[in-house]
């Protein structure tokens, strides 16, 4: 049967891509920095490799016969999950073909390149050291979207960047929708703003790695992450990443002056390898078994960092272990003044870092500078100077120097253009997956402090994770009973908790 041999054919495809995810994962964690030119033409060959396998004339065949086969609903009416498989498989086919194999490479190579080049420049805070990097990895992108020209309803190059990571979204709808948060969020930050210290020194160490280490350790135990599938390493830039459904590496940064980084950033990494540890296993070594969506990816790991872990029962519960790893900070801190300092709102540097109120202005920076550079209007050689003066103009803060500024993020040198807008679009959804679950979970704060996670996550598999890339992000709020796309329910959550810290006018 064409279905039977086309699924075996992706199997062999996902196999590599999963292997070229462990390589990733072992060059920002163990790989000794030597080994970077090595690395960069190994996954440069695996990306050469699966794209010449997944473009050829036999897997479009194959495509083409096995829409014949495929019994178009399942039995409950859904839309079956072969018939979702051969949907989904003919539109990456399609663009795949658009794509030289040779770009393809070339792009894997320059990207593992410069994000080691990165990791020196940010050391050293030298912009001038990453710029030709980073002149190449633009030039690769614009090449790439150049690709897609004429294809489907894509209008600007930009078009096709945000299709890689929020497929089937558009440039327009995305500036609508940020759009719509800033409006939004500017008078909120003003009313914030200038009301007052909070109180975060007991926040600011110094600590020991170690201790984190063992305290964040004990923080993902109690999360319903599946036993013996996932592992927790450092990096400097936190990222999680599915080897396969039950290998999940999760990584975190421990800063000595800084408890949050490590507590909330696991978290949200956290949310991350729950997404992909929730994916229906009947789809394993398929492409439908990666989540659909960045926005609906990040909506899961904001959740857990934010809504779970920033809220007043989660907090509670964290103090006595807070007390129990770092004794002389946390002795005399109550749970009011926790409350406070994690939700204390700053206008800060680092988008990492940020509270949950200022945070969408990081983003709707970096989405600007984006659509500049790639509408002609940003030289690269001008980027730390508009860099600096948008963080002066959204959030009234000098930058001091490259590191903390335009060298922040590693997505840029990873040549992921495209990627940062899907940030902010998963605040937006977790606010309205938040209000669901509200509704049908009874007492979700109170399960919350009683550190019962698993209701919360069973209700996200069921209700999201589940589905994989079967269903697009909208019917995926449909189904959970969140209605259309709105950014309401996150700025009610955001009013809500700045309310609790600083009354409101």
């Amino acid at each position: 049967m064409a279905l039977e041999d086309l699924k075996q054919r992706l199997a062999e495809i996902h196999d590599l891509g999963r292997a070229a995810a462990l390589l990733a994962w072992d060059e920002r964690t163990m790989m000794p920095p030597a080994a970077g030119p090595g690395r960069a033409e190994q996954m440069g060959t695996l990306a050469s490799v699966r794209h010449r396998m997944f473009s050829s004339d036999e897997i479009g065949s194959l495509i083409d016969a096995a829409r014949a086969e495929v019994d178009p609903a399942a039995g409950d009416g859904e839309e079956s999950d072969d018939a979702a498989l051969v949907r989904m498989v003919g539109r990456d086919w399609t663009k795949a073909r658009l794509v030289p194999e040779e770009l393809q490479a070339e792009m894997a190579r320059a990207s593992s390149i410069a994000e080691r080049a990165w990791v020196r420049a940010r050391g050293d805070s030298d912009f001038g050291a990453l710029l030709p990097h980073l002149e190449l990895n633009v030039e690769l992108c614009k090449r790439f979207a150049a690709c897609y020209e004429g294809f489907e309803d894509f209008s600007v190059s930009y078009d096709a960047l945000l299709d890689e990571y929020e497929p089937g979204m558009r440039t327009s709808q995305m500036q609508s929708l940020l759009g719509d948060l800033r409006e939004g969020l500017v008078p909120l930050v003003a009313d914030v703003t200038g009301r007052g210290e909070i109180d975060d020194s007991f926040l600011r160490g110094p600590f020991d790695q170690e201790p984190q280490r063992l305290l964040v350790t004990a923080l993902l135990e109690e999360l319903p992450l599946p036993e013996g599938a996932w592992r927790l390493d450092p990096t400097t830039h936190p990222f999680a990443i599915s080897i396969g459904g039950r290998d999940i590496r999760l990584t975190t940064r421990y800063e000595s002056d800084w408890l949050p980084t490590s507590i909330f950033g696991t978290l949200h990494e956290s949310g991350h390898g729950m997404y992909e540890a929730g994916v229906d296993q009947a789809l394993a070594r398929t492409p439908l078994s990666k989540p659909r969506s960045l926005g609906l990816h990040e909506s899961q790991s904001r959740l857990w960092e934010n809504w779970v872990g920033r809220s007043r029962p989660y907090l509670d519960r964290l103090l006595p272990r807070l007390r129990e790893s770092f004794p002389a900070d946390f002795e005399h801190v109550d749970a009011e003044q926790l409350y406070r300092a994690a939700n204390r709102v700053e206008r800060t540097l680092i988008r990492v870092e940020a509270d949950e109120l200022t945070y969408n202005l990081h983003i709707l920076i970096r989405f600007e500078l984006e659509l500049e550079i790639f509408n002609g209007t940003l030289e690269l050689t001008d980027l730390p100077e508009a860099w600096n003066a948008r963080y002066r103009d959204y959030l009234g803060i000098e930058i001091p120097d490259d590191a903390a500024g335009v060298l922040q993020d590693v997505h840029w040198p990873s040549g992921a253009f495209g990627y940062f807008p899907t940030y902010s679009l998963g605040n937006v959804i977790a606010g309205q997956l938040w209000e669901a679950a509200g509704r049908d979970i009874d007492d979700l704060p109170g399960l919350v402090g009683a550190g019962e996670m698993a209701p919360l996550g069973e209700w996200l598999r069921e209700h999201v994770h589940r589905y994989g890339r079967k269903l697009t992000p909208s019917q995926v709020l449909e189904r959970a009973g969140c209605g259309a796309l709105s950014v309401e329910p996150l700025l009610a959550h955001l009013r809500s908790r700045a309310d609790a810290i600083y009354p409101l006018a």
